[in-house]
């Protein structure tokens, strides 16, 4: 694929995810057939350009090319001082946030918060397109803010119109969160409206839901994100399958245990011994769910202080699992596959969900003093409960406030505070 002048091995790209694709995983999504991966995105604030954080996501050292970097913000003359600081560090191409749904990014109105001001969407996108003149700017968005305020096609066209050479479009609104099921209209009518590429995202899980993608959409590529997660080599079974219109055989399990140790020594050298143990736990997670006595594993694994214990215990959970073993897409860590199928991802262990994701808040914040963490997991789990009992409901409120527990007084006072009514 031919892309902001760049000629890729094909037309599949790693989606930025915050704390998850760093320089190890987009090394190790490109040997696993990624065409292209895009970095975590990068703060805009040039207070912080010198935190070890920042510096980490701005190593692009034995990266392949091209180097995708993507920005964050909300002010067109900080962003154009990132782009410039990036490009200098390494970036040949600029990627802009505006598809980010996190709280904590939209209070400070970046990440999709901006496509509730075109006229500052606007503003953004010419002045990072002038500051860099010689370098691709793309941009990442979301169909729009809520089902009541989709303006992705409007968006599309000022992006156009500013010099974008890009375009990646998530099927869900910010409202949506993760929640549901992405839809791909939108993304059809965008990528019949304007003249550059468009890059699909959200819920390709599957090399038969990127076929479906693809075909029903038109688009120039597709974009994987969460499948990703401990299943890097989801973009070679896709390429297999859009090239050959064959599935190649699930990877065996000393496959996955050799891609899984040495995508954990990456970390190791990457973060150094001491944060990469926090850090590798989460793909070790990733990696193992599904496979036979995964969940005592790991809760184990969670508990252990270093490195060498760690690589230990992951040798010794698969030396006992039998070679016979059957591993599928359905017991590994699939949720499906077949293309119109619901996609919703499963979580059984609400607690164990909410414990992960304080463990992740917590090492984001690289050293600064947490604040009102009680107010920020209520809103963090309150707001998506709402959003699917009111989808599984059918949006009748009565039956959702029956299904809660709750009167529906109540609940209508929650809908309006989420802005969900």
């Amino acid at each position: 694929m031919q892309f902001c002048g760049f000629s890729l091995r094909n037309n599949l790209f790693l989606a930025p995810m915050a704390g998850v694709t760093d320089r190890p995983f987009r090394q190790l999504a490109r040997k696993m057939g990624a065409g292209m991966a895009v970095s975590e995105m990068v703060t805009s604030n040039s207070l912080l350009y010198g935190s070890l954080k920042t510096r980490r996501r701005a190593d692009h050292n034995g990266e392949p090319r091209p180097v995708s970097v993507q920005i964050a913000g909300s002010n067109p003359a900080m962003l154009a001082d990132a782009a410039r600081y990036n490009f200098e560090h390494g970036a040949e191409i600029i990627d802009i946030n505006m598809g980010c749904p996190a709280k904590k990014i939209c209070n400070v109105m970046a990440g999709s918060a901006l496509m509730q001001d075109e006229a500052l969407v606007a503003r953004i996108l010419d002045t990072v397109v002038r500051a860099v003149p010689e370098t691709p700017v793309t941009l990442k968005i979301r169909t729009g803010w809520n089902h009541a305020n989709k303006n992705a096609l409007t968006i599309a066209r000022i992006a156009e119109d500013s010099g974008i050479r890009a375009l990646a479009v998530h099927g869900r609104t910010r409202a949506d969160q993760y929640m549901g099921e992405a839809e791909y209209d939108t993304i059809a009518e965008i990528k019949s409206r304007i003249n550059i590429p468009v890059i699909a995202n959200g819920d390709i899980d599957s090399p038969e839901k990127a076929k479906f993608v693809l075909d029903y959409t038109k688009v120039d590529g597709i974009m994987i994100g969460r499948a990703a997660q401990g299943r890097p080599w989801i973009f070679r079974e896709i390429e297999h399958f859009l090239k050959t219109g064959e599935k190649l055989p699930h990877p065996s399990l000393a496959e996955i245990h050799a891609i899984l140790s040495e995508h954990m020594r990456d970390l190791y050298d990457f973060y150094g011994e001491v944060a990469a143990v926090g850090i590798a736990r989460k793909h070790i997670s990733w990696y193992t769910k599904g496979l036979p006595n995964s969940a005592t594993f790991r809760k184990t694994m969670n508990t252990l202080p270093d490195r060498r214990s760690q690589e230990e215990f992951i040798d010794d959970f698969f030396r006992q699992i039998s070679p016979t073993e059957n591993i599928t897409e359905s017991n590994h860590n699939i949720t499906g596959d077949a293309p119109g199928m619901n996609q919703v991802t499963q979580c059984y262990d609400i607690t164990n969900c909410i414990l992960k994701s304080l463990e992740k808040y917590f090492h984001d914040l690289d050293g600064e003093k947490p604040t009102n963490v009680y107010a920020t997991v209520i809103r963090s789990v309150e707001q998506p409960m709402l959003m699917r009992v009111m989808q599984e409901a059918g949006g009748n409120q009565t039956r959702a406030a029956e299904i809660l527990g709750i009167n529906r007084n109540t609940l209508r006072k929650k809908l309006a505070e989420y802005q969900l009514s």
